[in-house]
């Protein structure tokens, strides 16, 4: 196990395959899209394998894959048998818009991926519309379908926009009533690809329980899991369970576990910092193994104490949450 300079562990790491994606969320990034890198400025997959399998060797135990959509780069599954065999990753899982996805969750199951988050802002198909800019809530429908009956774990991400889809707090928690689910409730981030549009948070971690509490004033709270990002609850007598995340108060960030990998090499050891180390650089100059280990043990002993002092030590957020990894 690895330990950061605030001796937090260092376990679980969140892999970008690709800065594209198929939908164009308003929260994440503008209408037109953001400008995608040229193929050759992303990490292919074998120089992600290596730093899988390096920092595996380091004490990374779970890997999630995220994008941009994961699904959208040719290869994924592949790429998903090949991270499976590497040595110490004991547990993989992915996070997708579900728009390409109900295809390959059999063979996500066959594979061994334990869960999926599976990002959801809406149950209405005009709202939905709204926030994507893309009519695709039935495939991303059935994909939630067709995870709960292959047994994977799912949660469901909901950003919370006010005066956007506030109104979805209790259908979304509804669904917890019959279904197997972890409904996740995440507080609005200023990753949009603008750099203008840096949220004042009506909607806080705390008003968005009290509102779900309105509703089912019996609301339990749950004791949370090591290393968790999410307050849990759950309504008795329903299956599934709620979360709210305060990605944006950065409540967690005494307990983070997890570093980030974009897809083009950069290493962020906060969701918050500008990227402090150019991975593909090193491995496309010629770095051994043993480099690209004393490189991020470097990068780890030099890890802010939390997203504030992150930001604080950058210029303007100006990226989309598509180019970090969602």
């Amino acid at each position: 196990m690895i330990y950061d300079n605030h001796n937090r562990p260092i376990s679980y790491l969140r892999l970008a395959v690709t800065d594209r994606c198929n939908l164009r969320c308003f929260y994440c990034m503008p209408e037109e899209g953001i400008k995608y890198l040229p193929k050759h400025h992303l990490l292919t997959y074998e120089e992600m394998e290596r730093i899988v399998a390096v920092l595996a060797r380091l004490g990374i135990q779970k890997v999630r894959i995220t994008g941009g959509e994961p699904f959208v780069r040719a290869g994924l599954m592949d790429f998903l048998h090949r991270l499976s065999r590497i040595d110490g990753v004991n547990e993989l899982t992915l996070t997708t818009n579900g728009v390409l996805t109900a295809p390959h969750v059999a063979d996500l199951a066959a594979l061994g991926v334990q869960s999926v988050n599976l990002s959801l802002d809406t149950l209405d198909r005009d709202r939905f519309r709204q926030i994507t800019r893309r009519d695709e809530l039935p495939a991303v429908l059935k994909t939630l379908d067709a995870l709960l009956q292959a047994g994977i774990q799912t949660k469901i991400n909901a950003v919370v926009m006010d005066g956007q889809n506030t109104q979805d707090l209790i259908p979304l928690s509804e669904l917890t009533r019959t279904m197997p689910v972890d409904v996740r409730f995440i507080e609005e981030m200023p990753f949009n690809g603008e750099g203008n549009h840096y949220p004042v948070l009506h909607w806080t971690h705390r008003r968005i329980i009290d509102e779900i509490r309105a509703t089912y004033p019996d609301l339990k709270k749950l004791p949370d899991p090591p290393y968790s990002t999410s307050n849990n609850y759950q309504i008795p007598g329903h299956q599934g369970t709620i979360g709210v995340i305060a990605a944006f108060s950065r409540t967690f960030c005494g307990t983070c576990n997890r570093i980030r990998l974009t897809a083009q090499g950069t290493l962020k050891t906060c969701l918050y910092d500008n990227g402090i180390l150019d991975i593909r650089a090193l491995i496309r100059s010629g770095a051994s193994d043993e480099d690209l280990t004393k490189a991020f043990l470097t990068a780890f002993a030099h890890r802010p104490a939390n997203g504030f002092e992150a930001e604080q030590s950058r210029d303007a957020v100006t990226e989309s949450m598509s180019t970090i990894g969602g």
